[in-house]
């Protein structure tokens, strides 16, 4: 017998903005955002996604891009999804879910990815005392294996990172998550640093109402 065909439940058209997808996206993470689909426990499905910037970084040779992108639109999520058992009980705020991810790879179309180096005044990184300004790679693959013709001679099996898989938090956790960081954001900004080489940096940036995407909500 033929291996079952994953049922899509999230497609992306990679020529559309986040915003203009079939099935909406979300780049915050809410219990009020609905679920987009169900899947069932145990169900074989396919989940497609655009990159977490939603397609912001160009397949050129410029670092445009990443010099000035803006980093307070992150994080493009596919979902939510509504887990339900065989009687169409849907999970709740503590059940442990387990998820087995069967496949990874690129959409047709879009077979390239990148690496890069923000610059110092706009999001920075751990050496961006010895690296200052925005660099980016573009790698192309040839099956398991990605090359980049801005690192000429490397070419390398990688294994693709997944992204972003979570749960949404039930509503007590969340009060709890804005609680605690919102007393830290009041008290001691000053003492928030990630390392003595970043000394101007502080360790993380709250979420903001700025450029959200609620999915369907």
């Amino acid at each position: 017998m033929a291996p079952l065909t994953p049922r899509l439940v999230v497609p992306i058209d990679v020529k559309k903005q986040p915003w203009e997808q079939k099935v909406p996206l979300h780049n915050r993470w809410h219990p009020d955002i609905p679920p987009v689909a169900d899947v069932t426990e145990g169900e074989l499905f396919r989940v497609e996604m655009v990159d977490w910037t939603g397609g912001r970084v160009r397949d050129d040779n410029s670092a445009d891009d990443i010099k000035s992108l803006d980093l307070t639109i992150t994080h493009y999520l596919s979902g939510p999804l509504r887990i339900v058992d065989s009687e169409g009980v849907p999970a709740s705020p503590g059940d442990l879910l387990a998820v087995e991810i069967c496949n990874l790879g690129p959409l047709p179309g879009d077979e390239w990815g990148y690496t890069a180096i923000f610059e110092r005044d706009n999001g920075g990184g751990f050496l961006t005392d010895h690296f200052p300004t925005a660099r980016k790679a573009i790698w192309y693959f040839e099956g398991i294996y990605a090359y980049s013709p801005q690192i000429p001679g490397v070419r390398f099996p990688g294994l693709t990172h997944p992204g972003i898989v979570g749960t949404a938090p039930s509503a007590e956790l969340l009060n709890i998550w804005n609680e605690r960081e919102k007393r830290l954001a009041e008290t001691s900004p000053q003492t928030l640093k990630l390392c003595e080489v970043l000394h101007q940096r502080p360790l993380a940036n709250l979420p903001t109402p700025e450029n959200c995407l609620l999915g369907k909500a």
